[in-house]
């Protein structure tokens, strides 16, 4: 069993205030079987027409707990597999940074993950210096400092890594200097079979038009997107419209970040409408994951979770017929 039981869950979930109405407001067969105390989750089936998109797991939905000592880095597989009925998980270097080399850590976290059937689809990497900072040294530490990332996401499974293109000055030196590192890294990551995915992460990165035209200028078949729902800050106290930048993004999307923070009584996530937005995401072509980000406040990391994957799960059920595919 995991560190977080069921029964400890639950326990969770009746003290959160309110957490509890909007969780059960949704409740479908999985979280009813988590209740019923059943010790496995079965995957919601279409009546053997192909799923339009699986559902992963990023690992920031859980980094409170993480980081409050309740769960340990190598238990994300499965909490991910027991607990959610998800067998596709995206890391985050930053719950072991110290770890990127120690090859007896990441053969336990593959053999954790092995074991229970979970596959690793990416990590997510921060604070590893600013792929396009205007310092040539400092853009190129920060370069060679994603590579033992790219080589422990291709030991661990993944088919990418997601960074982030900070930079500094105008909008067309940001952009020159962003391509100029991203090219560098995806250069060194295609010799090792991956890919070198950016989030919308802030500042001119949550502009889609800029992040496009960045991928653009890098112009390599491995340097991709990852459009999230909900990071589309471009500071100053502007924001982008995110059903346009993901709309921007998706043409180079090799993975999908479903951002979720608050739901109103019906279930639905009240920032973004995500039948509208997985609309967007399905008319691009994308057939992949879609990870489950979970960074609300009103509820529990696992209510939180449950309800966008119960979220996520009606919505590929009601856009199943708009895009049979047999």
């Amino acid at each position: 069993m995991s560190i977080f039981s069921r029964r400890r869950f639950l326990k969770s979930s009746l003290a959160t205030s309110g957490g509890l109405a909007v969780a059960t407001a949704n409740l479908d067969f999985a979280f009813a079987d988590l209740l019923a105390g059943s010790h496995e989750f079965t995957s919601p089936t279409s009546a053997g027409r192909k799923l339009l998109f699986d559902i992963s797991l990023a690992q920031w939905s859980l980094h409170r707990s993480i980081r409050g000592g309740k769960l340990d880095n190598l238990e994300f597989p499965e909490v991910a597999k027991r607990e959610f009925g998800i067998e596709a998980i995206e890391y985050v270097n930053q719950f072991f940074m110290d770890k990127v080399k120690n090859q007896d850590y990441l053969s336990e976290l593959k053999k954790r993950a092995d074991d229970q059937g979970v596959k690793t689809l990416l990590i997510m990497c921060d604070g590893v210096g600013q792929l396009g900072a205007p310092d040539e040294d400092a853009r190129t530490k920060a370069v060679e400092g994603h590579y033992a990332w790219v080589e422990a996401s291709k030991f661990l499974g993944g088919h990418s890594i997601r960074v982030n293109a900070g930079s500094s000055g105008s909008r067309e030196e940001q952009a020159k200097l962003a391509a100029d590192g991203l090219a560098r890294l995806s250069e060194f990551a295609g010799q090792h079979g991956l890919n070198v995915i950016v989030e919308n992460h802030g500042g001119w990165s949550s502009d889609g038009s800029w992040l496009a035209g960045v991928i653009k200028e890098v112009g390599m078949d491995n340097c991709g997107t990852l459009p999230d729902f909900g990071n589309f800050n471009t500071g100053g106290g502007r924001s982008y419209d995110r059903y346009l930048g993901v709309e921007e993004l998706m043409p180079f999307a090799k993975a999908v970040s479903a951002k979720s923070h608050d739901f109103d009584d019906d279930g639905n996530e009240i920032h973004t409408d995500y039948l509208k937005m997985m609309r967007i995401v399905l008319q691009a072509g994308y057939r992949g994951f879609v990870g489950i980000e979970y960074e609300g406040g009103k509820l529990g990391e696992f209510e939180g979770i449950l309800a966008t994957k119960s979220l996520l799960e009606r919505v590929r059920e009601e856009l199943a017929s708009e895009f049979d595919e047999g």
